[in-house]
């Protein structure tokens, strides 16, 4: 036989582009629109509240736009991969971001705003690996839970066993950095996985009960550090100490209710130009929003986040594969609860936990971290059929 004729066609450059450009037809195009427009808004954000201190004239947004770009390359890739693939890699991709983790709580992690989990790498870049771990675990529970017990369409209760073990684990190596903000979404992630999972009410019940059992013997064993505390205490009683542990809270409420309506306008916020909210680019990003773009513009925040937050649950339900579901529900779960610990703690009715707002806040790992659970989430809507 001719080896000319038995080699297998080449795909042209013109029909690679056709293919790939059908492919980004089959996206979702309210979620693209709504990311897109919210990392615009975060760019403007960041622009406005870092231009007064950092080095150059355009503060840290140069840097930001450069994590934007690469987060935009990984999320592109990440939506390029068929999911359920992905479930039998799971295990691999969890288990590089133990490493990470592990990596972290030696002398080769540093410690930023108390928490030791960072990784510096060199030249104003540092990685954090707990970023990825929410990203591992995700697969790594929807692989467990994706196989149902014989003649129903539940998880067996073995692999329920596993991935709470699974989950437990990540939790300590990330509260021994101590990151509480970061275990909290672990946990969330985790609930929201076995619910959406279809677990029994009594594995739910007996869940919760575990959970208030240890948030008790977390507080009273005194396993918080004493600025989580202060934390929770200017949450309770911010205007006890407006000065100290309740400075955050309360700055970030004058900032955001000055803004009235209409706001101040970009650049004209005096809360954020004078920098009397720390963290701004970062957890307190909407203070930035709520001064200079008014009720309007946060509300806009919050509309948007809420369009990612309903396209994602209505990919999970459509998604026909088991285990994509799992994913995009719990990746729903994830980015809905950091939202609201976010934005709640700006306006008093959270405690501070240092979660900067998906797709919003000035980061590295955090952006290349929402910008990939995107691009699943891409991948799930464009490939919901059962792998054949």
């Amino acid at each position: 036989m001719n080896r000319a004729a038995a080699a297998p066609p080449r795909t042209s450059l013109a029909g690679r582009t056709v293919a790939a450009a059908a492919t980004v037809g089959r996206m979702d195009g309210l979620m693209l629109v709504a990311v897109t427009a919210l990392a615009v808004i975060g760019t403007m954000l960041v622009w406005s509240s870092t231009r007064t201190w950092a080095a150059g004239s355009t503060g840290l947004v140069k840097k930001h736009i450069l994590n934007l770009v690469i987060g935009a390359v990984l999320a592109g890739t990440a939506a390029m991969v068929d999911h359920r693939a992905l479930r039998a890699f799971a295990p691999l991709i969890y288990g590089a971001t133990l490493v990470g983790l592990i990596l972290v709580i030696t002398p080769l992690g540093s410690t930023v705003n108390g928490a030791h989990s960072w990784i510096m790498l060199g030249g104003g870049f540092a990685f954090q690996p707990s970023e990825f771990a929410k990203l591992g675990l995700v697969l790594m529970l929807a692989m467990l839970m994706a196989q149902p017990a014989r003649g129903t369409d539940r998880p067996r209760g073995f692999d329920v066993v596993v991935a709470l073990v699974v989950s437990v684990f990540t939790m300590g190596l990330v509260m021994l950095q101590p990151d509480l903000g970061t275990t909290m979404v672990i946990g969330v992630i985790t609930a929201g996985t076995i619910v959406v999972a279809g677990v029994r009410k009594r594995w739910i019940a007996g869940l919760t009960l575990s959970v208030v059992g240890a948030g008790v013997a977390v507080w009273f064993l005194g396993v918080l550090e004493p600025y989580q505390i202060a934390r929770f205490t200017a949450f309770l009683n911010p205007a006890s100490d407006p000065r100290g542990v309740g400075y955050n809270s309360t700055q970030s409420l004058i900032a955001i209710g000055s803004g009235e309506v209409f706001g101040k306008g970009l650049f004209g916020g005096g809360q954020t130009t004078g920098r009397f909210v720390p963290e701004q680019h970062t957890d307190f990003i909407f203070t930035v929003a709520g001064e200079e773009f008014g009720f309007l513009g946060s509300v806009t925040v919050v509309a948007l986040l809420g369009v990612i937050l309903v396209r994602g649950v209505r990919i999970a339900r459509e998604c026909d594969d088991r285990f994509g579901a799992l994913v995009a529900g719990s990746i729903v779960c994830w980015l809905a609860f950091q939202s609201f610990v976010n934005i709640g703690m700006t306006v008093g009715i959270m405690p501070i936990t240092g979660l900067p707002l998906p797709f919003v806040s000035y980061g590295g790992t955090a952006t290349f971290a929402n910008m990939i659970a995107f691009g699943l989430l891409q991948a799930i809507h464009m490939r919901g059929q059962p792998l054949r």
